[in-house]
């Protein structure tokens, strides 16, 4: 029971530092920057995900993404960060932060179950538990900070799967436009990490980027 008592008070110190950190200030679809954090942070909660990853759904923009430029902090206060958050909620920060994405998207799945099924419906097919085929390709991740190149364990990926699809699925269910440019390769990305996903997840992604069965 200690644990979920403890997140409050990290929740509040993380939305404290946010603040400090201009997050209310900045510009954002839906309002500000804060504000979308927020909505992922509920969005995760609302999927049951763990006190760690909420955490990290909530200060997920602080090091900048390769999709969202600006950075609240910089590497050099990673420790800051951890402080408020913990360990783990900071190294999942830093993991989604660090994706170089064009590099990293087309492997990440690689070693879960094949979801070329064009008979899927979308970012949960039917049949994806079933299928035993599973690709020889190793997952390789591209840290866009460092420049190494490594293959994360499934956790990790599971994580950053799970925080992507939080965050994509709040901008497209807030503005229409971004939802009329990017739903169709937002439908191919969960599609292609679907096996990573939570069934919640997979879920909102089929409520949201109109995907399911006809």
């Amino acid at each position: 029971m200690a644990a979920p008592e403890a997140a409050e008070p990290r929740e509040a110190r993380a939305l404290a530092l946010l603040r400090e950190l201009g997050a209310g200030d900045l510009d954002h679809p839906g309002g500000t920057l804060l504000a979308h954090l927020e909505r992922v942070h509920a969005r995760l909660g609302a999927w049951g995900a763990r006190p760690a990853l909420r955490l990290a759904g909530l200060c997920h923009a602080c090091y900048g993404t390769d999709g969202f430029a600006t950075a609240l902090l910089p590497l050099a206060r990673r420790g800051e960060l951890a402080a408020v958050i913990g360990a783990e909620a900071e190294e999942i920060v830093y993991f989604y932060a660090c994706c170089d994405r064009a590099a990293s998207y087309p492997t990440l799945a690689a070693d879960d179950p094949a979801v070329d099924d064009p008979a899927a419906d979308g970012p949960v097919g039917a049949g994806a538990a079933d299928d035993e085929a599973v690709s020889s390709v190793t997952p390789a991740f591209r840290d866009r900070f460092t420049g190494r190149i490594h293959s994360p364990g499934r956790q990790s990926r599971r994580d950053f799967a799970e925080l992507s699809a939080a965050n994509e699925l709040d901008l497209a269910a807030i503005d229409p436009a971004f939802r009329a440019a990017h739903g169709p390769g937002l439908r191919a990305l969960f599609t292609r990490l679907r096996g990573l996903l939570s069934e919640p997840a997979r879920r909102d992604c089929r409520a949201v980027l109109g995907v399911g069965p006809s």
